[in-house]
């Protein structure tokens, strides 16, 4: 991969990872005022950091660009559905864990759990959110962690690796589990809010798999025109 080329793609991973760390904050934790402003009425969604031909990408940046028109009152909105949605003190109508998701293992044998992804990189710091590991809020941030510890490398076979290895746990700890998620969030949420948030989570991933496979550019996820 050329410098240029590379540099590109740090530069479209950096900014989905800033989707992907203020979407998964929205699911981990009941939304501020503060953070519903910087993400969506006036800020990260108004002008997406990436460009992406998904149409689930595409469909969720439209439905998040028409709505929050009135912070406080979206915000107020967006509460209530958070702990319809995935707060255990309300009904959790979307649970936000894999666990909930997944009853069986594939192909009858027992696959590695997100707990010894995290051990093998010695991620211990995610024991200060007090959140159970297999929480989508978790696994994205630590799929933002492996990102940026692909851009951070120069050596080319470290790159490689670390490319595989996110492909490796997007496809056992988020594809996994994602469809079924976002289909609860689509079915039960109340505002096109949350919707859009499932939306773009599911389409980030997706977009991050395709950016890093390697046999086509044709069609990938771009940097923002806007």
């Amino acid at each position: 991969m050329s410098v240029i080329v590379k540099s590109d793609q740090n530069n479209i991973l950096k900014g989905y990872n800033m989707l992907l760390y203020f979407a998964g904050s929205m699911i981990m934790y009941e939304p501020a005022e503060e953070c519903v402003n910087d993400f969506i009425t006036n800020g990260i969604v108004k002008s997406l950091p990436v460009s992406s031909g998904n149409p689930r990408f595409i469909e969720a940046a439209s439905r998040l660009r028409e709505s929050c028109r009135n912070l406080a009152f979206c915000t107020k909105l967006l509460q209530d559905d958070f702990r319809r949605l995935f707060s255990s003190s309300g009904e959790l109508l979307a649970p936000p864990f894999k666990s909930s998701h997944l009853t069986d293992q594939r192909n009858g044998a027992a696959s590695e759990s997100v707990t010894d992804f995290y051990n093998a990189y010695g991620w211990k710091f995610r024991s200060r959110y007090n959140i159970q590991d297999d929480h989508l809020g978790i696994e994205l941030l630590f799929l933002t962690l492996l990102t940026d510890k692909y851009i951070s490398f120069d050596d080319e076979a470290c790159q490689v690796e670390m490319k595989n290895e996110i492909r490796r746990f997007i496809d056992e700890h988020l594809f996994t589990w994602l469809p079924s998620w976002n289909s609860d969030v689509q079915e039960k949420a109340m505002t096109d809010c949350y919707k859009g948030i499932a939306s773009l989570i599911y389409a980030s991933c997706e977009d991050i798999y395709r950016l890093l496979d390697g046999n086509n550019d044709a069609g990938k996820p771009g940097i923002s025109k806007n």
